[in-house]
């Protein structure tokens, strides 16, 4: 939980030094939009954490409070006050009014996004953006005063109009929702034409913001061509903010004209359609499919494939709700073999995994042609800041495509269909040879030209297969484009194999890449006698030939012996070879003992 005594941001330390700047001058001015575009941005709605700003804007006011002592209450009892024209002698009085507006704004769409799983915070959400629009009000109010200079009543009239134009948004009041937001689009416009370049942008990025909404407001009025507008607007955003507000109005949008899509056929076989979100998402692939034809930017084709999986996942969620006692169905997913026909809604089902996975193709090919662009020849110069491609990189995209099409295989209810097996097995047979074409020009770029120029044969005999496959097919004319890059693939592979057999060729008749291009002078001559290098130094007058005296080396200390079989060896007798003496009986032990023998 953050601390009361947090450190000030560069918004705040920025707003201190304008409310100097305006005290001394007596002319207030508030940015309205630069505030809280930045404070959005650096508090959590980056990433659409709108608890994150909303308890970001309470700590805000606190602070703000205790500096213009200005407390609604004490400890005991809360007491309210207003913000009049006499009280307003500091400019964070209106940053009080606008912090408020946005801790308001940010619970209401906090609990928009929780009100598609509970819809009773609906009502919830619907009274924050009421308390928003009135802090609001009391802004516009209040800086429409000669204390308040142009700027200042403009920003807070467009930010006024803004947000009254997303309560009648979420009220369903198109009307008066399009008359506000227009007013807000022509006072953002006139702003941008006022000021310097930075500005010029953030005033330009909200009326794109603002558009959207004005043109989802038009055809609910009537204008059917507003949504053809939102569309092409879809696909010239790329991954923005703005994207997910799109999809959300275009879904929307295609709710009423789903209604009339009761059943779809596949596969020679009809099903109806019961459920609204699997209409809804079947609607949207069909108008997304001509939007994505018609489209020339990579990105933007693959933003709509993402969003469109993204449906895709809640359609199947609503399709597995309803199977869930589906005996066949439960068999299926723990990947049992089924006998017999299934079910409409399960087969249905079996569509919609068909088409995730198809898209799931469709968008890794787009990933892969945006990654060839940067992928390092020969002959193309790479353009400068962007990350060079690696062919690994490309066999990983590979590994998902045929994955996917693998999994096509197995989906319950097309176990008899040898067409759809037929089909998928070339597409893979195809990929297949891509793949081993990347990992050859991976084995190039580590010089094992032997790898490479075994792979290159793979590659070409594979994607002769596949393009004799192509040709038997009856929907051949579909695939015309996996046909001509496989064509391509093959005229490049045959080049490439010559001159991998040519780079190995060089490689070892090359001597000087195995030679050391620079002398360590500090070892000599008697250490480095198995190199050639023509060194300087050898001919002057300290020539280092060997170094002298020699280096202290370790050698093994004298090892001690232990002569262990001495124990086991059995000596031979001497006592034949001993001197015996005589003895002279009783009387010699006698004279022995008491006269010590005798003594020589």
């Amino acid at each position: 939980m953050a601390s009361e005594k947090e450190s000030m941001t560069g918004v705040d330390s920025m707003d201190v030094s304008k409310v100097e700047q305006n005290i001394s001058e007596n002319t207030f001015t508030l940015e309205v939009l630069q505030i809280i575009k930045e404070s959005q941005q650096t508090h959590g709605l980056r990433h659409g954490d709108y608890q994150r700003y909303r308890s970001y804007c309470t700590r805000r006011i606190r602070r703000l409070r205790k500096s213009l002592h200005f407390p609604q209450g004490n400890k005991h009892r809360v007491q309210p006050k207003k913000i009049t024209l006499a009280l307003m002698t500091d400019v964070r009085f209106l940053h009080l009014l606008l912090f408020n507006a946005e801790r308001a704004w940010a619970y209401s769409m906090q609990l928009k996004l929780e009100a598609n799983t509970e819809p009773r915070k609906r009502f919830h959400m619907v009274s924050r953006l009421r308390k928003a629009v009135q802090f609001a009000d009391d802004l516009f109010s209040l800086c429409e005063n000669e204390k308040c200079d142009a700027r200042t009543k403009l920003e807070c009239q467009a930010y006024n109009a803004w947000m009254k134009g997303g309560l009648e948004f979420e009220l369903e009041k198109w009307k008066s929702a399009i008359e506000y937001y227009s007013s807000a689009q022509t006072v953002y416009e006139k702003l941008s034409s006022a000021f310097t370049e930075d500005m010029q942008v953030l005033y330009l990025q909200r009326v794109e913001e603002i558009a959207p909404n004005i043109r989802y407001c038009a055809y609910n009025i009537g204008d059917e061509s507003a949504l053809k507008d939102l569309a092409q607007m879809r696909l010239k955003s790329g991954e923005d903010q703005l994207t997910s507000r799109l999809d959300e109005l275009l879904s929307q949008t295609r709710e009423k004209q789903a209604a009339t899509l009761s059943e779809v056929t596949w596969r020679d076989r009809t099903v109806p359609v019961k459920n609204e979100p699997v209409r809804v998402f079947l609607l949207n692939v069909q108008e997304s499919s001509k939007d994505i034809e018609a489209s020339t930017e990579l990105e933007s084709k693959v933003s709509v494939y993402e969003s469109l999986m993204k449906e895709c996942i809640d359609a199947q969620q609503v399709l597995r709700d309803v199977l869930h006692d589906d005996p066949m169905f439960r068999a299926a997913s723990r990947g049992q073999k089924i006998n017999g026909e299934i079910s409409n809604q399960h087969y249905l089902h079996t569509y919609l995994m068909y088409l995730r996975l198809t898209m799931t193709v469709s968008r890794n090919l787009l990933l892969i042609e945006k990654l060839n662009q940067n992928l390092p020849t020969g002959s193309s110069q790479q353009q400068e800041g962007k990350k060079i491609t690696k062919p690994q990189d490309l066999v990983r995209l590979y590994d998902i495509i045929t994955q996917s099409l693998n999994e096509v295989l197995i989906l319950p209810g097309l176990e008899e269909d040898a067409a759809l097996e037929h089909d998928i097995s070339v597409r893979i047979l195809g990929f297949k040879a891509f793949r081993s074409f990347y990992i050859a020009m991976s084995y190039a770029g580590m010089k094992k030209w032997t790898e490479a120029s075994a792979l290159y044969e793979r590659v070409l005999s594979t994607a002769e297969d596949a393009l004799a496959g192509y040709k038997k097919l009856p929907t051949s004319s579909a695939y015309k484009s996996e046909v001509s890059s496989l064509t391509a693939l093959m005229k490049q592979v045959d080049s490439l194999k010559y001159s991998c057999q040519a780079s190995s060729i060089l490689d070892t008749g090359d001597l000087s890449d195995n030679m050391p291009r620079t002398v360590n002078h500090k070892q000599p001559l008697s250490q480095r006698l198995d190199q050639y290098i023509e060194d300087s130094s050898l001919t002057g007058k300290k020539p280092n030939i060997v170094s002298f005296p020699p280096d202290f080396q370790p050698i093994p200390c004298r090892p001690l012996f232990f002569d262990l079989a001495l124990n086991h060896v059995e000596m031979p007798s001497l006592e034949d070879k001993m001197e015996q003496k005589k003895g002279g009986g009783i009387t010699g032990l006698v004279k022995g003992w008491l006269w010590g023998g005798g003594k020589k």
